[in-house]
């Protein structure tokens, strides 16, 4: 007992060596859940970013380009009526002959050079400059001979004509800031389909990009989890013998060392529980072998003649000493099962000879029902172990005899299907209830329609028969059925199969 507590205390040892490790390399399932979401997240926010940019250059350009087309159309507009006013103004002053009517030009003038100077601020185009320039000086050259004029009214006429020159200068300038408002609109037109080419080529590059990148963390985040379940798993079911490997962040490999501590513990209560039935199974057969070698004596009569419930009794015994044997055997079976040391010995067998002989040691019990046996086992030979075979259809048969109504029918048949050998049993009893089918295989596991007049028994008889079909390559099923009743079917290989003549 010493030595089990102390190696407990080893294996929990072994096991809580880690956190050093993980201290070493500090990962955990949280930070990498984190982790996968922010490199997830990255990309995307990325594209936000850059598009949330590129809304607000074109929204300033945009902005820009409709103030600038604004105030160039309002500007170019003034330009035109102000020459036109100064052509209206000195046309008056010609035909009127009066040099004060000039007022009205030299106003439109101021007015003009005003509205010259607004234009060359905000304009970037040298070609708009030199335009403007070229205006400006057409307008003052038109200013300087009107100042130079001596009060004579005809001067004015020559002055006239010039301003058809301007007027169309000044067109010509408008109509150069139309193509250059409408340049402007052709480059914020570019840059927003750049941009929405950008966004676009953007959206189908991060799709498929962030789609491969949440599978690769659902993969690695799901991966440690499902080793975790596979583990749990197969300890549920029994299957001990694999060890626990679990890949991921340092708190998750943890858990495994500490399932694969605890698969380490329950193997070895498992084989030490083996042991024990191996054991008490061998303890028990000698004391049951001198109980039965007593009980024979006594009903041979050989200490003298029994009176008839004195034979009574003696039957009794012989028949619980028999049903005791049995259990013993199975424990035994069900040790060597599990410690490997259950070898077949095959050779070549009539099944419906092991068939027979099977019912005829159940003969009492089938007399004592008055069951009716429906047979359909015609002779065929098989390579395999004829004991274990006996075995297996000794449990079946005994537990369709065992579940059968009084004055009952049981059905075996014996056929050859598809390379193989098929043994199906059915009884005609209360059948399996719905919650025993899965766990009818288990051993030491009870069902909950056991006859109440029966003596249970250890619940290792159909463990054994499926562990002893598996080692043949075959199988042991319960079959699902609708009426009353239990059906079971054992599968064998029939590849050294030969039918008897």
């Amino acid at each position: 007992m010493s030595t089990l507590i102390n190696s407990e205390k080893a294996d929990i040892g072994s096991a809580t060596t880690f956190p050093a490790q993980s201290q070493r390399y500090p990962k955990s399932f949280l930070k990498m859940i984190l982790f996968g979401f922010s490199l997830v997240g990255l990309p995307l926010i990325g594209a936000l970013i850059y598009i949330a940019i590129a809304i607000d250059q074109l929204a300033d350009f945009s902005r820009k380009t409709v103030y600038q087309a604004t105030n160039l159309t309002h500007h170019n507009r003034v330009l035109v009526d102000e020459v036109l006013a100064m052509e209206r103004s000195m046309r008056q002053a010609l035909i009127l002959s009066d040099l004060s009517l000039l007022e009205g030009y030299f106003h439109a003038h101021e007015n003009f050079n005003l509205t010259a100077k607004k234009l060359s601020i905000p304009s970037s185009r040298p070609e708009q400059h030199i335009l403007l320039k070229k205006l400006r000086l057409s307008e003052i050259a038109i200013y300087r001979d009107v100042l130079s004029i001596q009060g004579n009214p005809e001067d004015l006429r020559e002055l006239v004509k010039r301003f058809a020159a301007l007027l169309n200068l000044a067109r010509t300038f408008t109509t150069f800031g139309h193509n250059l408002i409408e340049l402007d609109v052709n480059e914020m037109q570019e840059m927003a389909e750049q941009a929405n080419t950008v966004v676009k080529w953007q959206l189908i590059a991060l799709i498929p990009f962030v789609i491969l990148l949440a599978l690769v963390f659902s993969l690695l985040i799901a991966r440690p989890i499902r080793q975790i379940d596979e583990a749990i798993y197969r300890m549920g079911q029994g299957e001990l013998s694999w060890p626990v490997r679990v890949n991921g962040p340092q708190n998750l490999i943890y858990l495994g060392e500490r399932l694969d501590w605890m698969r380490r513990r329950l193997l070895k209560l498992e084989e030490q529980k083996i042991q024990f039935l191996r054991h008490v199974s061998h303890e028990l057969k000698t004391p049951l072998t001198s109980i039965r070698e007593g009980v024979d004596l006594l009903a041979e009569g050989v200490t003298g003649k029994l009176t008839e419930k004195q034979q009574q009794i003696a039957n009794i015994l012989h028949n619980s000493s028999m049903q005791l044997q049995k259990r013993i055997e199975d424990l035994l079976s069900y040790s060597a099962l599990q410690t490997g040391k259950s070898a077949l010995v095959k050779h070549p067998v009539n099944l419906a000879m092991i068939l027979n002989e099977v019912l005829q040691n159940q003969n009492l019990s089938i007399m004592s029902k008055n069951l009716k046996i429906l047979r359909n086992c015609p002779a065929l030979l098989l390579q395999c172990d004829k004991e274990k075979i006996k075995t297996i259809m000794d449990n079946l048969i005994s537990n369709a005899i065992k579940f059968s109504p009084q004055d009952g029918c049981i059905e075996i048949s014996l056929t050859q299907t598809n390379g193989s050998i098929q043994l199906d049993v059915t009884d005609a009893g209360i059948g399996i209830h719905e919650t025993d089918r899965d766990k009818i295989f288990e051993p030491f596991y009870q069902g909950k329609s056991v006859p109440k007049a029966h003596v249970k028994g250890t619940g290792l008889g159909l463990s054994i028969a499926r562990e002893y079909a598996l080692a043949h390559g075959g199988n042991l099923e319960l079959i699902r059925q609708t009426g009353e009743g239990a059906h079971f079917r054992l599968v064998l290989p029939a590849s050294e199969r030969e039918e008897a003549a």
